[in-house]
């Protein structure tokens, strides 16, 4: 069992955390809202600090899942100065490459190990214990975090060095951007043209357009329900991570632009927490 801190407990680190708890490992735990780490705390008898230093203190390996590239440097700072030499830093949060490469950078001058390792699975795969890692770094890194990262994750990959796990994730939003898109117009065609839904998707999932947001998202998105997961505000800065790095690499986003542009609209509409099923929402409101 290993000495473990958590910093960022949201809905995806706060059930991660939970169950690295649960596997019996020694988990320290920090969160900015003291509260939350408190109730974490007595939930899961773990141990809350009153600073990232103290809960990494002395950790073989310290897990972050925060906000952006400027919480994730601070986070990172303050624990590496207190981690014990050879321990691991994984890094759970969406961000750039480009902090990856540097946190990856510091890691290596401070006799640390450093990991990428942005996750899929929404909050329902973090509460499942499901969720998938894609992850940079070095191959030796990876092995040594990947039996105490299997608490909570079904899947794990190393795609390559350091910000291959960021890019990677990049991918993933992509994919998800465009297949929600997709699904919501079909569901909002399948209606203006009465067809009964219902018949339609247990028909199609059956066929080349079944996909995970079909499965476990048509019914509330034909209902008009969004409080299931991935808030809108967070796609659309996961989204901006995306365009940003394809302006650096010439990649041609034209469809991701575009469905960035419509969760603006969703956002505008008061949708900026519901979940990135959404979408439908913006055609639906142009239905008349």
């Amino acid at each position: 069992m290993a000495k473990t801190a958590f910093i960022g407990l949201g809905v995806m680190g706060g059930p991660m955390a939970g169950h690295l708890a649960r596997a019996g490992h020694d988990v320290a735990v920090y969160n900015r809202t003291e509260e939350k780490a408190r109730d974490w705390a007595q939930r899961h008898k773990g141990r809350t600090y009153s600073s990232v230093a103290k809960a990494a203190e002395g950790a073989d390996i310290v897990f972050s899942c925060v906000g952006n590239d400027r919480d994730l440097r601070e986070v990172f700072d303050a624990a590496s100065a207190t981690m014990r030499k050879g321990a691991i830093f994984v890094d759970h949060t969406t961000a750039s490459a480009e902090i990856a490469r540097e946190l990856a950078a510091k890691a290596l001058e401070r006799d640390l190990g450093f990991l990428d390792a942005p996750v899929s699975g929404g909050q329902a795969g973090a509460e499942a214990g499901k969720l998938t890692v894609m992850a940079g770094g070095e191959p030796g890194v990876f092995s040594e975090a990947q039996p105490i990262m299997a608490a909570y994750a079904a899947n794990m990959t190393l795609i390559g060095p350091a910000g291959s796990g960021q890019l990677a994730k990049m991918v993933n939003q992509i994919c998800i951007a465009g297949v929600v898109q997709g699904l919501a117009e079909g569901l909002h065609f399948a209606k203006r043209a009465e067809l009964d839904v219902e018949k339609v998707i247990a028909a199609i999932s059956k066929g080349a357009a079944q996909s995970w947001q079909m499965e476990n998202r048509w019914k509330t998105m034909n209902e008009g329900r969004f409080d299931f997961g991935f808030a809108v505000d967070w796609m659309r800065k996961d989204l901006g991570l995306v365009l940003e790095e394809a302006a650096r690499n010439g990649a041609k986003l034209e469809l991701t632009q575009l469905v960035d542009d419509y969760y603006a609209d969703v956002q505008a509409m008061g949708g900026k927490r519901w979940d990135t099923s959404s979408l439908i929402a913006r055609l639906e409101r142009q239905k008349s």
